[in-house]
């Protein structure tokens, strides 16, 4: 059996855990949480009035991951909804590292697969809650406001054009005879089209060809600028 004087309380480690995906220094994270070093480091259990700071700091975080390690480290609404507002990025200069920045004016050729090479010259960001994420791009416009706005950076799935599915309402980045697109996608009047819909309702939906989607990704998440 494990000495219990050499156990750290395993909530404690998924908040260390947690704390070394953000970006900063541990003691600016006890700072912001408002408890001591000794706290969380010390081979003692945890207390309620501690995971209720912890959480008060940073509420869009699974309580489910936390008690039991179970799932991912944000709830299943925030990831859902593709928002969350804590720093979980940072930056990394290891180009086999990370997920791409790809910037706007050359988003139409990395949809297309046209500029692959792009990549090796983007910024890139280590963000451990969007797993699965191929790239993100900045939110440019007002067309998905309020769910998005200008300056956010979505995180984005490719899928696959050889067996194209989407799944209705949800939010794609779709390169088109139009240009990149980052709208919901409904069903269309035919089988062959699909229905382009902005969140924000001063613009109008249209129905868009599918022979004119050159590529599809989904958006799994967004990092909000304040």
């Amino acid at each position: 059996m494990q000495d219990q004087e050499q156990y750290i309380s395993p909530i404690k480690q998924r908040i260390l855990h947690f704390a070394s995906t953000l970006g900063i220094s541990k003691r600016d994270f006890y700072t912001k949480i408002g408890v001591s070093r000794g706290t969380l480091e010390s081979k003692t259990g945890i207390t309620e009035d501690v995971i209720t700071k912890f959480f008060t700091t940073y509420p869009n975080v699974s309580i489910v991951w936390l008690m039991t390690g179970r799932g991912g480290m944000l709830s299943q609404t925030e990831l859902s909804e593709a928002t969350t507002d804590i720093p979980v990025a940072h930056h990394t200069d290891d180009p086999k590292d990370g997920i791409p920045l790809i910037p706007l004016e050359a988003m139409a050729g990395e949809l297309t697969g046209e500029l692959p090479v792009l990549e090796y010259e983007c910024e890139r960001y280590v963000v451990p809650v969007f797993k699965g994420a191929d790239y993100l791009i900045p939110v440019k416009g007002s067309s998905m406001y309020p769910k998005y706005s200008s300056g956010d950076i979505v995180a984005c799935q490719r899928v696959p054009m050889s067996n194209l599915f989407f799944q209705w309402n949800k939010v794609y980045v779709i390169n088109t005879n139009q240009g990149p697109l980052i709208k919901r996608i409904k069903p269309g009047n035919t089988p062959d089209h699909v229905l382009i819909v902005s969140d924000n309702e001063k613009y109008d939906p249209f129905e868009l060809p599918l022979s004119a989607i050159y590529s599809v990704s989904l958006v799994i998440g967004v990092i909000r600028l304040e």
